[in-house]
């Protein structure tokens, strides 16, 4: 999903409040968390230096960080498509690396400091859970507000 969603983005010439791929999402101001990171190419594995922003259950890129209205991301992934997101030191033998991975494919960013690499996985595991399509509001069950089974004192006789 992730890569038709880049696809997408790639052939789209709008502004990105119009384009359906960026679902809306005013990724101009007001991110949840945004920063440079080094991310590996989806076709030719080279590394590049990447602006990048997190809002809203997308997580944009973009070549510089002077987003506006205008600009057109280099790329999106939706989180709610997305199974985990946790360091990838050992995987790629670099420093400060981690792993996104949906259920067809794993991505890899570097960031340039062990706090940014923890704070990006953390902001982007939150979003993962806020964003999620396995369990919806409807589905979400409050255990402390419901009625609660009297307990059975161990004399009387079970059924």
């Amino acid at each position: 999903m992730a890569a038709s969603l880049w696809r997408a983005v790639m052939g789209s010439s709008s502004s990105g409040g119009d384009d359906p791929a960026l679902g809306g999402v005013e990724f101009w101001h007001g991110a949840e968390r945004a920063g440079w990171l080094t991310k590996q190419g989806e076709y030719i594995k080279t590394w590049r230096r990447r602006w990048f922003v997190l809002k809203q259950g997308r997580l944009f890129w973009f070549k510089d960080p002077a987003v506006t209205r205008a600009s057109v991301p280099r790329g999106v992934i939706p989180v709610s498509s997305c199974l985990t997101v946790k360091g990838a030191e050992d995987v790629l033998n670099r420093q400060f690396a981690f792993e996104l991975s949906t259920p067809t494919e794993t991505m890899y960013f570097i960031a340039d400091a062990e706090k940014e690499k923890e704070e990006w996985i953390n902001s982007i595991g939150r979003s993962i859970v806020q964003h999620s399509r396995s369990v919806t509001d409807g589905e979400v069950v409050d255990y402390d507000s419901r009625p609660q089974p009297s307990p059975k004192s161990k004399s009387e006789p079970s059924e």
